[in-house]
């Protein structure tokens, strides 16, 4: 019997061909690493000129679905999608050993795929004795999310405060969430933009519209669930007994200011009294040797 490397994820059961128990794992691989595919097989007296090996995409119909191939111990490109050309290797030192795991290089959002790998052995007859498939998922770190909070005036209680919050070079889409920390109530974005970058990650921006209180406790989270990464970033505003904590900010810089002029007129006037000083002396210096020259 001939097997076409075209519909190998589709065996039927017949007379030469054993169904073996399907192996399944998921990989998880940042963008632009190299991700190495499971295909382990425990079986003993493998003979690499009686093994043939398929790797595949196994989750559509594409015309091309051939990812890497192993004939009678050589690789054979023929039939491999030009997509996967010099980016697929086996390892060598291991195949005799049951290993058949697949090294892709330079992963993308293209290579998101289920990937199943075939293992055949011809001895009287050719038979499957193998099979595992492998999904992989993309993903990305997004950065520390940026948040920005009101400026406030101690009068501003009661008022419609906004708050924006923005990360970035992420991958898959993220959730975004809004918290009151003074309460963990969930609160609903006023705007959420997830925006495609040219490198294939996502940025993202979200603005929040609330009524300010005397104490407010905000926090932004951007959550990438492949990664199971929550980032966060929080705004804390209290009210203190002499005005708000603006309030207090401002005072403390207004003085600071002040205290600055002042130091600055201090040193001015000093070199004014130096100035003067020394102009007394020159003239004392002066009218003493006038009054030496006129006793000569």
């Amino acid at each position: 019997m001939t097997f076409s490397p075209h519909n190998l994820p589709f065996f039927s059961l017949s007379f030469n061909l054993v169904v073996v128990a399907l192996e399944e794992k998921i990989i998880v691989s940042k963008l632009g690493d190299n991700a190495t595919l499971s295909c382990i097989y425990l079986g003993r007296d493998l003979h690499l000129k009686n093994l043939r090996v398929y790797w595949q995409i196994a989750d559509d119909q594409e015309e091309c679905s051939v990812v890497h191939a192993l004939i009678s111990g050589q690789d054979n490109e023929s039939e491999q999608c030009i997509h996967f050309k010099n980016r697929t290797r086996l390892f060598w030192d291991r195949l005799e050993n049951g290993d058949f795991s697949l090294l892709l290089l330079n992963v993308s959002q293209s290579d998101e795929h289920r990937y199943k790998c075939v293992v055949l052995q011809k001895t009287e007859y050719t038979r499957a004795i193998h099979q595992a498939e492998v999904v992989l998922s993309l993903a990305a770190s997004y950065s520390q999310p940026i948040l920005s909070g009101p400026v406030r005036n101690s009068d501003s209680t009661g008022e419609e405060v906004t708050f924006s919050c923005r990360s970035g070079n992420g991958y898959p889409k993220p959730n975004v969430y809004w918290i009151n920390k003074t309460d963990n109530s969930h609160l609903l974005p006023s705007e959420l933009k997830i925006i495609p970058d040219t490198n294939g990650t996502y940025s993202v921006f979200s603005t929040l519209k609330v009524k300010a209180t005397s104490n407010m406790q905000i926090e932004c989270s951007i959550e990438n669930k492949i990664l199971q990464e929550n980032l966060s970033a929080n705004y804390t505003q209290r009210k203190q007994s002499n005005g708000s904590s603006t309030e207090s900010h401002k005072n403390l810089a207004k003085s600071g200011r002040g205290a600055q002029a002042a130091g600055i007129v201090s040193i001015v006037i000093l070199i004014g009294l130096l100035a003067v000083l020394t102009c007394w002396l020159r003239k004392r210096r002066s009218s003493k040797l006038v009054s030496y020259a006129g006793n000569e």
